[in-house]
């Protein structure tokens, strides 16, 4: 009793910390196999401290050696999601309009993103000609490196402008956008690829671009397949299912507050 009554604000801010850092962590590894690895060691983690409390030495000694070892395959296992939380981390900018508890996700954007309706608008026109297209939509981590050898822009989005862009006899329709709040700032982009990416062969180059760019930063992709019409929305190098385009739009909304 006498040791919470001499709780002092920089334990509160200790809590606090460890509490945000689990909390945008499972946030990455939510709807992915590692959850279920998560909570598997969060248990073990639970039952090692709950044999040193009731002095089972042998077992707690065991568990303890064997968690002390696991620190390297843990870090084998959540690679990708560590990659994702480092980006996070070193893509913060901490200022009163992009803070760092919006990245943490205890705080929503208001701004209403009113462009991913004429983005997603597109792609469905896009897809009933199949006309193909990679739009690359810009989160937290700079994407700087891919413009190097692309057509730089700064054009207000709209559809016309898209639609004139991804027009097959258009001399901008080759590569990859990139598109910065509402802007587009880049054309024929290039993206390279990541030799480990596996998807079947139906998947052509645009997909794994797309892939490929989502693994490597926090960006969002959308893709339209020129064999097939169908639309694609990837995110942390995931294709993430929707039912509707409405609910594309509010996804894609979501993930950008």
């Amino acid at each position: 009793m006498l040791d919470f009554i001499n709780f002092r604000i920089i334990d509160f801010i200790d809590i606090f910390l460890v509490a945000a850092l689990l909390y945008y962590f499972y946030k990455l590894i939510r709807g992915t196999v590692a959850i279920n690895i998560f909570l598997g060691i969060a248990i073990l983690y639970l039952i090692w401290l709950l044999t040193k409390a009731l002095e089972m030495n042998l077992l707690s000694e065991l568990l303890g050696k064997f968690l002390g070892l696991g620190v390297l395959a843990l870090i084998i296992v959540f690679q990708q999601e560590i990659r994702r939380f480092l980006l996070m981390i070193g893509s913060t900018k901490f200022s009163p309009t992009d803070s760092f508890m919006q990245k943490l996700g205890f705080k929503q954007e208001t701004q209403a993103y009113t462009y991913i309706e004429d983005i997603v608008g597109v792609t469905v026109d896009f897809g009933k000609t199949k006309t193909g297209a990679l739009i690359v939509i810009k989160r937290n981590s700079n994407l700087d490196f891919l413009k190097s050898s692309a057509d730089l822009m700064s054009i207000h989005l709209n559809k016309p402008i898209l639609k004139s862009i991804f027009f097959k006899n258009s001399p901008l329709h080759d590569g990859a956008i990139i598109v910065e709040n509402g802007k587009i700032t880049a054309t024929r982009v290039v993206i390279p690829i990541s030799g480990e990416i596996q998807l079947p062969s139906s998947y052509g180059l645009r997909h794994r671009a797309a892939v490929s760019i989502t693994q490597n930063t926090d960006a969002l992709a959308l893709v339209v397949s020129e064999e097939t019409g169908k639309i694609s929305y990837l995110k942390n190098a995931k294709f993430i299912p929707f039912k509707t385009f409405d609910e594309l739009i509010h996804m894609i909304k979501y993930d950008l507050s």
